[in-house]
């Protein structure tokens, strides 16, 4: 296999045709992307880093995974501690809805400290 360099001209100067190989197509949640623009904000080199090797994608999707699974797993843990149950959901709807949503908020913050601005 040859692999061959082209070139396309830019003016007076000839400037090589660079791609990157193409990355499988991966759905990324918005965990993945919240990160993503977080390191493209404020750790510029390591996102270069990913993206020119080519594992920027399998990188976000494992954050997005490990968040995820995080997140569920947390917000399980939580409601049982706190007593949020089924019957509460039964009995009481809207006293449901506020506990969850705190808890929701509070494993948030906590996976986005852990491991999503990091």
């Amino acid at each position: 296999m040859k692999n061959e360099i082209t070139y396309t001209q830019q003016g007076d100067y000839l400037l090589p045709d660079l791609r990157l190989p193409e990355q499988p197509k991966v759905e990324i949640g918005i965990w993945g992307r919240r990160h993503e623009r977080y390191i493209k904000k404020y750790h510029k080199l390591r996102y270069f880093n990913l993206l020119t090797s080519c594992k920027l994608t399998a990188y976000l999707a494992d954050i997005d995974r490990e968040a995820t699974e995080m997140f569920d797993r947390l917000v399980k843990q939580l409601a049982e501690n706190e007593g949020v149950t089924e019957q509460l959901k039964a009995d009481n709807q809207m006293m449901w809805i506020r506990c969850m949503n705190n808890i929701r908020n509070q494993v948030t913050e906590i996976v986005n400290n852990e491991l999503i601005y990091v």
